[in-house]
């Protein structure tokens, strides 16, 4: 159980629902497979897996949920070409044209034959609650499985208040500053990658990885007026990841340290395992959240 990226959301009020009163308002919208005419579903399962049965998983007063999707796949080339060999079908029999209304009434059609027989790609996002800090954080770099995965927890959760965390400084500004600087942060160290950026919508892109950040090739750009859009950190050697300029944090690793400290304890049993990894993790990532927004000046 170890996250790999963090989109994070602080709660704005104060938030108490957990344990038995969380998953009884999470096992309105528990999961249920696709049925053979939909094309989409999601829904709530237990984070232990398939063996558990309880949708919400608590260690240290941090509740983990995990969200199932299920998406019939259609490939576009696919369903283009049947498409097409309709149309052309109907033109040759009935010497017209068919107009834009009609291909898109053929494409819908024809997506409804097709749904049953479609195949079935599941995936799994999780997040966990931390009410004690204030946090909610998804593992998820991408927006749109954010949003599902917290519009259905405000749904569940009526009173649930999230804003993505505001601080009071630039991070784009202040993580340019940095690396012009040739020096990190306190209880940091430039990690191997990093991606900069011209302003303006139009704004040429460089992307490095595996290399050297204060080396002369990397300097050379921010002197011609490129900032730092996104940049590799290292945590007091416990923890890498790459920060983007919207707090999100991608390409989350925890080093051999923390991994150790685990060993120690790891026993043959895979619950045990799963849960000795996730009060790890998220111990790790208390102590590293606020560190992170001191970055910037601390909370606005």
């Amino acid at each position: 159980m170890w996250f790999k990226n963090l989109t994070l959301f602080r709660t704005v009020e104060p938030f108490s629902s957990l344990g038995e009163a969380l998953a009884a308002r999470l096992a309105q919208d528990v999961f249920q497979p696709c049925p053979s005419f939909q094309p989409s579903v999601i829904g709530w399962v237990p984070p232990l897996g398939r063996k558990a049965v309880d949708l919400v998983h608590a260690v240290a007063g941090r509740s983990l949920v995990c969200l199932q999707a299920e998406e019939k796949v259609l490939p576009a080339g696919v369903v283009n070409q049947m498409v097409a060999e309709r149309i052309a079908a109907i033109e040759d029999r009935e010497r017209r044209s068919v107009r834009r209304r009609e291909r898109q009434e053929l494409r819908d059609q024809l997506l409804q034959a097709l749904m049953p027989t479609a195949l079935v790609a599941a995936r799994r996002s999780y997040a966990y609650l931390d009410p004690a800090a204030g946090w909610l954080v998804v593992d998820s770099a991408s927006p749109h499985r954010v949003e599902e995965i917290t519009g259905l927890l405000r749904k569940a959760l009526a009173g649930l208040a999230i804003a993505p965390p505001k601080v009071k400084q630039s991070v784009t500004a202040a993580m340019t500053g940095w690396l012009a600087e040739g020096r990190p942060p306190a209880g940091f160290e430039f990690a191997d990658s990093c991606e900069l950026r011209e302003p303006g919508e139009a704004g040429g892109v460089v992307r490095c990885r595996g290399q050297d950040l204060t080396g002369d090739e990397i300097h050379s750009h921010l002197v011609a007026g490129k900032q730092v859009a996104q940049l590799g950190l290292r945590w007091r050697e416990r923890i890498e990841f790459v920060l983007d300029e919207a707090l999100v944090v991608r390409r989350l690793k925890f080093l051999d340290v923390v991994h150790e400290s685990l060993g120690e304890s790891a026993t043959d049993s895979p619950e045990a395992i799963f849960d000795a990894e996730y009060a790890l993790m998220t111990g790790e990532l208390t102590l590293l959240l606020p560190d992170l927004l001191a970055l910037f000046g601390g909370e606005a």
